[in-house]
């Protein structure tokens, strides 16, 4: 479990499928994110919930729910990490109705310390859709570079479309 000013972040549980699937369900959730399906069906989210515990135990793969202080489920995030390398990826999304409030932003500091820290990372990595650039701007926030536009690198709905990649090292 982390904590921030606003913010705790806790492993999900079964009982938050519904709201998983209510919030990731919003088609426009699915059309900012490379992961995330729409429609998202019922099951979805508890197959998703089920199979974090298996990936934390091998200590490369950790989610977290992004819960207010009210313990109010706004999104999630995660970071799947290469500790042979020192590397990792950070993924999130935000409940739409929760966009614009810094959550992302705030959780990832949180999530990056932790990365840094706990899992002695050396460099933390992320991208987004080049037309999502509110996901751009997280990552800036979070201290990250951008470093380069992968040009038709994702296919999204039958498109191929553009990623921008950002990282950031630990001695940055």
């Amino acid at each position: 479990m982390l904590k921030t000013e606003r913010l705790l972040l806790r492993p999900f549980a079964l009982a938050d499928a519904p709201r998983v699937q209510l919030l990731a369900g919003d088609p426009r959730i699915a059309d900012t994110t490379m992961a995330i399906p729409h429609p998202y069906l019922d099951g979805m989210a508890e197959e998703w919930i089920s199979q974090h515990d298996a990936l934390w135990r091998d200590r490369d793969h950790a989610v977290w729910a992004i819960c207010t202080r009210d313990a109010t489920l706004v999104g999630a995030i995660n970071i799947a990490a290469n500790l042979r390398d020192g590397r990792a990826w950070l993924g999130y999304w935000i409940g739409h109705a929760y966009w614009n409030n810094g959550y992302c932003s705030e959780a990832g500091r949180a999530v990056m310390e932790f990365g840094y820290g706990y899992l002695g990372l050396h460099r933390i990595f992320a991208e987004h859709l080049l037309r999502n650039p509110a996901s751009g701007r997280v990552m800036k926030n979070l201290g990250m570079r951008q470093e380069g536009i992968l040009r038709g690198h994702v296919k999204k709905n039958g498109v191929h479309e553009d990623l921008v990649s950002w990282g950031r090292l630990r001695t940055d």
